[in-house]
């Protein structure tokens, strides 16, 4: 048997026990080389996903006893993998999920206003760390991962919380059935954006961003809070309309109805007008901040509404 024999007989011989090395012919003989690697831009793409889990998981250098991140990543059009996260993007993942936990426990303390900003400050904090990640060309697998199980905390959960612990809890059950609609379809939601990535247009959102949804619920309580005065006289009628509030905001998040997304509106320009328009919007926001973020969440939900009527009726 010559060597080159030897060789593809030693390596068939590996690949059958699931192994991580390959045996490459030199001519002092037989080398072994480690097939994971630190650098990403090294690794040969693997085709098969079972085989590539098992390749991961019995890697003699990833003993489970490590804090340490595996990922199959694409890399110059190839399958490889990958050691470690990118910091920048994730730690204002970190700061998200914080100010999302942040809003649940002032919520239980009947702290609203303290807990709607902390929603507010999740909000841009979401926005911001895909924007940093783009700039960084440091997007991955585990960051989407991340940032959608903090956006269901921060966005799903803990805006139900704050409605409910502000208005629905007198309503017993139905609160308490309200509000979890809400949460479920920021689930549904997240889920329905993780599976459809690279699928859909990006220039659109395919039913209510739930970072939306939840500065709708959010502004309302805020509204609430800053004009009390008639809270008192029709309280009964106020829970009824939070709960009626909560369930449309969340079905809006798991309709099929189309919004636009700006990300790529900050890429184009516009007619000199349009800034002045700006300016006056941030103008009347200013006078009453909650009040004005409702209205503008308000019309951007409707307008979804209404191209999608106009679409079906032009078709």
């Amino acid at each position: 048997m010559t060597t080159d024999q030897s060789s593809r007989s030693l390596e068939k011989n590996s690949l059958a026990k699931g192994s991580l090395v390959t045996d490459k012919v030199m001519n002092d003989g037989l080398i072994k080389e480690p097939l994971l690697q630190d650098s990403a831009a090294t690794q040969p793409p693997f085709v098969d996903e079972h085989d590539f889990d098992i390749r991961l998981a019995d890697n003699e250098n990833y003993d489970g006893l490590t804090f340490e991140v595996i990922e199959a990543e694409v890399a110059e059009g190839k399958r490889v993998v990958s050691r470690g996260v990118y910091l920048a993007p994730n730690l204002i993942t970190t700061l998200s999920l914080l100010s999302g936990f942040y809003s649940i426990l002032a919520s239980t303390q009947g702290e609203f206003y303290k807990a709607s900003l902390a929603i507010f400050l999740s909000a841009i904090l979401d926005g911001a760390d895909g924007r940093v990640a783009r700039m960084l060309n440091a997007q991955s697998p585990f960051g989407e991962q991340y940032d959608s199980l903090a956006d269901m905390l921060a966005f799903g959960v803990a805006p139900a919380i704050l409605i409910y612990s502000f208005a629905l809890q007198p309503l017993g059950r139905i609160g308490l059935g309200c509000a979890f609609v809400f949460t479920a379809c920021a689930a549904f939601r997240l889920a329905r954006f993780n599976v459809q990535i690279g699928e859909v247009d990006k220039k659109y959102f395919v039913g209510l961003a739930s970072p939306l949804a939840a500065i709708l619920v959010t502004a309302a309580v805020m509204v609430a809070v800053d004009h009390n005065q008639w809270i008192g006289q029709y309280d009964t009628l106020v829970m009824f309309l939070f709960a009626a509030w909560v369930v449309i905001c969340g079905l809006l998040m798991v309709s099929n109805v189309k919004y636009y997304s700006f990300k790529e509106f900050d890429k184009k320009k516009v007619p000199f007008v349009v800034l002045i328009v700006g300016v006056l919007v941030m103008s009347i926001v200013l006078y009453d901040i909650p009040v004005g973020i409702l209205a503008i969440g308000v019309i951007y939900a409707l307008s979804g509404i209404f191209s999608t009527l106009q679409a079906k009726a032009t078709s």
